[in-house]
């Protein structure tokens, strides 16, 4: 436990003021008891020393945490339309996220600038009729109605899952049209996006280019439903959400360049922080991006400041920012996901890889397996109570795709790169993108179209007791020889 201490101290300050705002989500403390146990660990601090200073300083952060998801929480709780609920009126809006279209609705995430010209800043689902959709970046003018998100009567409890995003009303518009784009930041994320997409659609279209779309952006609201449901079933659907790989692939490539052009050290690592914050620009704010380009960052960071690194310290803080900035990321599935198949990497993959390496299994092939095995039974759980069925040949099936992945992220990103230069070349290499994308689409199909592709809740449970008791009985046979 003291060498635990010593070696990994920064990571567990930081899982102490994650564990506060976590559990900012249940406990609402008062202030007061909240300033008595903050007093008492600043008194720890300056008394104890070693291991209790330690304590005492996660007690002190785990306390601050709390305080800071309270009034995180309470933030995100007040909205000044709730009360507008059932009124109609003229409002201006910004789209902050990709249109979903189903067969009676297109539902676009956006912020409200006005309502009925009463100047506010509020998160919405904004809810239009089925036809054309608004780019991200938007600016719109629409004439809406203020309506209460459906609630569990109807199968599907939408007021709580929107809540949990800070968004508490549905806007319904009929009418609407362009006015603008929006600018600062946010805008330079959103032409370069569309600076992917302009590129990505040279060389492929339909099925092939929503593929290439859904691997370097994570868009896959071009999809049709059959292909989405090949992709979950088989275990592949987490390629078409961005990814930590997308990041590591995008780093990795950048300091090879540069060293492939001899540059300094510094400046690789100077261009691997820009291509990483340009990538996280233009995908958007999603968990596992976020923890990725974190980490990345950091260890750029690390690396130009000539200090160690600590993978469990730059995971602490990759979900220390997600959670800062919005508590109720903890019930995201998303970031449940994302940071146990990462937890389960660090702890369990080098073991198993160790047991899969031999004279017949190459050391790559053997990375592979033993990185999908480890993922699939940790996320098999959360994928369960999320969703109510998980794949079950999702081993065989990430490695069987894997080496297609990095050709599609990065022959789209070239392209995007080369375009403005050459649009022949970024035609070339978009199309190279849509037919590595179509092996992925072969694989998702073909697999997910095995029998028991999929099993729900109770077969998962039946099968995990089996499992379970052949374990114990070999273990137990193996004790008594």
């Amino acid at each position: 436990m003291r060498r635990a201490v010593e070696l990994h101290w920064p990571s567990l300050l930081v899982a102490s003021a994650c564990a506060g705002i976590s559990l900012s989500n249940w406990l609402r403390t008062p202030r007061a008891d909240l300033l008595f146990v903050a007093l008492v660990a600043i008194l720890g601090v300056a008394v104890l020393d070693a291991e209790g200073r330690v304590a005492a300083l996660a007690l002190l952060l785990g306390t601050a945490g709390m305080w800071w998801g309270s009034l995180r929480l309470d933030a995100l709780g007040r909205s000044a339309l709730e009360t507008e609920i059932g009124v109609s009126g003229p409002a201006e809006l910004v789209v902050t996220g990709p249109a979903r279209q189903t067969s009676w609705a297109v539902r676009v995430p956006a912020e409200v600038r006005s309502f009925r010209e009463k100047p506010l800043r509020e998160r919405v689902l904004l809810q239009l009729p089925v036809g054309r959709s608004p780019p991200r970046g938007a600016v719109l003018e629409a004439g809406v109605q203020v309506v209460q998100p459906r609630t569990a009567a109807n199968g599907f409890d939408e007021q709580t899952w929107l809540a949990r995003q800070g968004i508490h009303v549905v806007l319904r518009g009929r009418v609407w049209h362009q006015i603008g784009r929006r600018g600062g930041v946010s805008g330079i994320g959103d032409r370069l996006r569309d600076r992917v997409e302009l590129a990505v659609g040279r060389g492929t279209s339909g099925l092939r280019r929503g593929l290439v779309l859904g691997v370097v952006l994570g868009e896959d609201e071009g999809l049709p439903d059959a292909v989405r449901r090949d992709f979950r079933a088989s275990g592949l659907y987490h390629l078409l959400a961005v990814s930590g790989q997308n990041v590591a692939f995008i780093a990795a490539g950048f300091l090879g360049l540069g060293w492939v052009l001899r540059l300094r050290r510094t400046i690789r690592e100077l261009l691997t922080l820009g291509a990483i914050g340009a990538y996280v620009l233009a995908v958007g704010w999603q968990p596992s991006v976020v923890r990725a380009a974190i980490a990345g960052a950091l260890v750029s960071l690390a690396w130009l400041a000539a200090r160690p690194r600590d993978r469990w310290h730059f995971f602490a803080l990759g979900a220390f920012v997600l959670l800062a900035w919005m508590p109720t990321s903890l019930f995201d599935p998303g970031f449940q996901l994302s940071f146990a198949a990462v937890a389960a990497i660090f702890v369990c993959v080098p073991h198993v890889r160790a047991r899969v390496v031999g004279p017949v299994v190459p050391e790559r092939l053997a990375q592979a397996a033993a990185v999908a095995l480890v993922c699939g039974l940790v996320t098999a759980p959360i994928v369960l109570a999320q969703f109510g069925r998980a794949p079950v040949y999702t081993v065989p099936a990430n490695v069987i795709a894997e080496p297609a992945m990095p050709l599609v992220l990065g022959l789209g990103l070239l392209a995007a790169a080369v375009d403005p230069i050459s649009p022949s070349a970024a035609t070339a290499l978009a199309w190279l993108a849509g037919w590595s994308a179509a092996w992925l689409e072969l694989v998702a199909r073909t697999v997910g179209e095995l029998p028991g592709a999929q099993v729900g809740r109770r077969r998962a449970f039946e099968l995990a007791v089996v499992a379970l008791a052949g374990w114990l009985a070999v273990r137990l046979e193996r004790r008594r020889r």
